[in-house]
């Protein structure tokens, strides 16, 4: 494939589901966490000769089973993709009216292409990153404050 590609694999079928879930359970020992190696050898071609995989493609192949195991389509994109402003919002999971403010308030770096704008996947996946962090620090909040006024939370 070249370098900068976008392979969406439609949502499968029962069938596919049915063997993403076996191979993810199947893979799913090699993957040491306590001892990480750099590879792993896990296919042989028609010749016997071994083919070595590195050992995070085999974590990246191992989360697009699961997902596909669950019924969810997958799209996988190199880091350093540009988006369209829609793809960035969806990323998001908020609308493209709303995304645009955002780049337009200088809380997300763009470029211009002619009329249209374009967002680096690297950075919507930074800024989702910081919203996150930020959301879970409020809830870690809200959490220790209705601990410390008895209201059932423990």
């Amino acid at each position: 494939m070249p370098p900068n590609f976008t392979a969406l694999l439609s949502t499968p079928s029962d069938a596919e589901k049915a063997l993403a879930k076996e191979s993810s359970r199947q893979l799913a020992p090699l993957i040491q966490k306590e001892r990480p190696s750099t590879s792993i050898s896990i296919l042989e071609d028609e010749l016997g000769q071994k083919i070595v995989v590195p050992n995070v493609a085999i974590s990246l192949l191992l989360e697009i089973l699961t997902q596909m195991a669950q019924g969810n389509a997958v799209t996988l994109m190199p880091y350093h993709a540009e988006l369209t402003t829609q793809q960035a919002a969806d990323l998001l999971n908020v609308s493209r009216p709303f995304l645009v403010k955002l780049l337009e308030s200088g809380e997300l770096a763009h470029r211009m292409v002619g009329k249209h704008r374009r967002v680096l996947l690297q950075d919507v996946m930074k800024y989702k990153e910081n919203i996150d962090r930020a959301r879970n620090e409020t809830l870690n909040e809200l959490v220790a404050q209705a601990q410390e006024l008895n209201m059932g939370y423990e």
